[in-house]
This record gives C-alpha cells, structure tokens and sequence, in this order.
C-alpha cells in the first residue's frame, strides 16, 4: 500500500492539534523555558495553548495530575490561569518549580555565574565522596566538576539554587561515559573508542563537565529572560504527591495532562543521575505504568486501578461545568474503563496525528484527545 504524503493526511484532520515540521519547528516547540532539560514522553506546548483556548478562560484553576516537565503549568500561566500540578518525581517537580517560579533576572544571572567560578575555582579540590554508580559512570575529572558545581549549587540561596540544581542535572545527563546517539536510555557505562551513530565518525566517551555547565548556564539565564516578559502574576502550585489522593488548593475548572503509558518509560529512572548528585526523594515504587512493571495482564488491570483513582480524585475536586482533557494513545484500549470507573464521561475523542520528526520510528503515528466532563457516578 502506498504510504500517504504528509499534505493528504493533514486534509483530514484537526490542523490546530496536528502539525508539520515545517508548520511547527523545533525552535517552537522548545521555546523558552520549555527546553531547560531534556524529557521524554512531554507534549508540545501548542497543545496546550489551543486547550486552553478552546475551553477555558483566564483566571481558572488547571490542573495536571502528571505534571512532567511542566509544560501545562507554563501554558497555563501564560494564558492567566492558576496552574496546579502534581507529581511523585521530586525531579519532574523540581524542573516544573524552575520553569514557573518568578525571579529577579539580574540577580539570578550573577548567582549562577557566580556559582559556575566558585565550581571552576574548587575543581582541584579533594572531591568530597561519591556513590558507586556516580564513579561508575563518570570520568575522574568530569565526577570532580559536577561534585564542585554541586557544592556552589548548595550554597545559592532559593530559589537561584533550585536553577542551579536543573542546571547540573542537565551538565550530568551530557556528561555520562555513554555514546552521544543513546543519552535516552543508556544501558551500560562506554569507556573506549566507538562508531558513533549520530557523528558518522569514530567518538569518545566524555571525560569533563566543565564544557556543559559553561554552555547550560548561558542556555537557561537565555531561556528564563525570554520566558519572564510572558510569565503573568498567576499563581503556580507544584505539588510532590501521589495524585491518586492528593488534595488540591481549590476547586478546578479544568484538567489538561498527557499520563504516562503503561510499561514505557521509568521516570526516576531517566533521570537517575539527578537523583544521585541532588540527593533526591525517590519514589519510584509509587510510579504509576513504569517500563519495570511490563504491559502483562496484572500490569495493566494496576494501571487501570491507580488511573482510575487519579482521575477518581480530580472528578471529586471538579467544578460541575469543568473539563478533563487527556492526550494519550490508547493502544490497549484501557481508556473505556478508567473513565467510567472515574465517573467522567466522554463529550468528544479528537485524532491528533504525531509527526515523526526524528525518523526513527517506522509508520504513522496518532493519539487521542479524550475531552470529558464530570458526571453523576453509577455507583
């Protein structure tokens, strides 16, 4: 069967939930604040805005269950609305915190410049101890100036410390003894020579940090002052819970989140490397369709059971005339259920198409969006 061009698929479709790679590039999907750290499964935040506009209004309360990286709160914010979000990565919330927080951007910029000296200053220092997987997978000098910048990180006050703590997140991820075309999910530590991939060249594991906390610390005092002209004076509450039975600051008009899939990705995971150098809460038994857990069949009955209770919970803190709009692509079908166990019910499901930009996935793919509303529980 002959595959479709781009411009027949996109005739048949929503184009203010779809887009091209011309219509949308990458500089645009990753504007500002939106691009402070690498994240997988995270939406655009197109997405968001055209939610937004559609069916809600500056000075409602939002709410994202699986708050991620945040996209929704910043959408949120810029639109005028209250954004609450929830999440039991302290990572995710840490990152959301930092793209939403408000800051005196001259002050903010001597603090981080200032952090990165103190760190350049200390690299020839004693390192103070590490942990066995932090040695296993870093180089000598690349462990000695992440543990310096760490250090001068600490020492910041709020929330210029919190920056500084996404900023040596991100410095960590680059610096791994890992190949430059596997920075997703590495499995294990590349010390030697290899063909790499990405480069088309032979390559070398990484041996300093110093490099990318220089050109991380430049990129995100950039992305915060492009983001601050746009920020609004609405609140921003990140909350480290367990949205299955989190309580929330006030009614909410609406819910936008994109849930993880089940058996796909390890959120504490794909950032161990935060977890390790910020001493982090890890909460990961709690993940809810973690990639350890499987798709089995007792996998996916959990998954139904905990996202019912998540949506469960937002149903009982819903305005009456409230909005739930959930992104996901329902392969397994689970959707059906967690819904009506939740007592929403389900106004409209809009196929989106999902451009395949990085080309290495064969095949078109598509997600829906679920807009549903609450309703009268049949229990």
């Amino acid at each position: 069967m002959a595959r479709r061009t781009q411009s027949a698929l996109y005739s048949e479709i929503d184009l203010e939930l779809s887009w091209s790679e011309e219509a949308l590039p990458q500089v645009q999907r990753t504007k500002h604040v939106h691009s402070l750290h690498p994240y997988l499964g995270k939406y655009v935040p197109q997405l968001v805005e055209v939610f937004l506009k559609r069916y809600f209004r500056p000075g409602d309360l939002i709410y994202d269950p699986f708050v991620g990286s945040g996209t929704t709160l910043v959408e949120a914010n810029v639109f005028g609305a209250v954004g609450v979000g929830c999440d039991i990565s302290a990572f995710n919330c840490l990152l959301t915190r930092v793209k939403t927080a408000r800051y005196s951007l001259g002050e903010l910029e001597l603090a981080l410049r200032g952090a990165l000296e103190s760190a350049r200053r200390a690299t020839s220092d004693v390192p103070e101890p590490a942990s066995e997987w932090l040695e296993t997978w870093y180089a000598p000098q690349a462990l000695r100036e992440l543990l310096a910048y760490r250090s001068a990180a600490f020492a910041l006050p709020e929330p210029h410390t919190d920056v500084a703590k996404v900023i040596l997140a991100r410095s960590a991820r680059s610096a791994r003894r890992t190949t430059h075309f596997d920075l997703d999910f590495p499995r294990r530590p590349t010390t030697a020579p290899y063909y790499c991939h990405k480069h088309k060249r032979t390559c070398r594991p990484v041996e300093e940090a110093a490099k990318f906390l220089k050109r991380y610390t430049d990129d995100t005092i950039r992305r915060i002052r492009a983001f601050a002209p746009l920020r609004t004076d609405c609140d921003v509450v990140v909350l480290h819970d367990d949205s299955r039975g989190v309580g929330l600051p006030g009614e909410v008009d609406g819910v936008i989140t994109s849930p993880p899939y089940p058996g796909l990705i390890d959120y504490h995971e794909q950032h161990r490397y935060a977890y390790e150098l910020l001493g982090l809460v890890d909460r990961r038994v709690e993940e809810i369709g973690s990639a350890t857990a499987g798709r089995g069949r007792s996998a996916l009955g959990e998954y139904v059971g905990s996202m019912s209770a998540v949506f469960t919970n937002a149903r009982r803190q819903l305005a009456a005339d409230g909005h739930v709009l959930i992104v996901v692509n329902d392969s397994h079908d689970l959707y059906p259920r967690i819904l009506s166990n939740a007592g929403l019910g389900l106004e409209d499901r809009i196929t989106r198409h999902v451009n395949r930009r990085t080309g290495r996935r064969a095949g078109e793919y598509f997600e829906d969006v679920l807009v549903c509303c609450a309703r009268p529980s049949l229990a």
